[in-house]
């Protein structure tokens, strides 16, 4: 019990690292959280800093969940896998060291599929570009991968906790772009080369 606490606490904290707004700081002096939509993530600091910023924050948000995931098939198995992979998105979204203010959980939970599910992650990545690229929404491509995930995990047999994960990982994204959504819906949401 105390090993599972303890894999998941660190599964938090790793999380938690805000690369979107360590790069960015790092580099161009800019605080992402006062430019653009003020969201700590890599489409934010594309808009704000650039592509080269951008790329390095999307790998860092990217290697946690590849992390978390490999810490949960490591050491842990069924649920706590599930806690150990939702515990490092939580942390993404929710991170300690920015007052619990993060980002959408979207490049968190892709490095946790990527790395549990390869040709699910591969499948729903390439559904994402197409969709930012002919849309170029970012959002509209975030939230349809995230509905697609669980659907497409229960159609591939994957195991019951790749299934359940799945799904808690597709609500939290869709949560987390509740506000897209509605300025979706109203048409005015920006789009990807839109100043932010």
């Amino acid at each position: 019990m105390l090993k599972g606490i303890l894999l998941v606490i660190i599964c938090y904290f790793i999380g938690s690292i805000p690369f979107s707004y360590i790069f960015p700081r790092i580099f161009t002096h800019v605080d992402v959280r006062s430019k653009g939509s003020g969201n700590v993530g890599a489409t934010n600091v594309f808009r704000t800093v650039g592509i080269k910023v951008a790329v390095l924050a999307l790998a860092g948000d990217l290697l946690k969940g590849v992390l978390a995931a490999w810490i949960g098939t490591s050491f842990a198995s069924g649920w706590l896998l599930v806690f150990c992979c939702m515990a490092a998105v939580i942390g993404h979204c929710y991170p300690i060291f920015l007052k619990f203010k993060g980002g959408k959980a979207v490049a968190t939970a892709g490095g946790i599929v990527l790395f549990l599910m390869p040709k699910i992650g591969l499948t729903l990545l390439l559904l994402f570009i197409c969709i930012v690229y002919v849309s170029r929404y970012v959002s509209l491509g975030s939230v349809t991968i995230a509905t697609f995930l669980p659907i497409t995990a229960m159609l591939a047999a994957q195991p019951p906790e790749y299934v359940i994960l799945s799904w808690l990982l597709a609500g939290l994204v869709v949560y987390r772009h509740r506000e897209n959504i509605v300025r979706l819906r109203n048409g005015t949401e920006s789009r990807l080369r839109d100043p932010a």
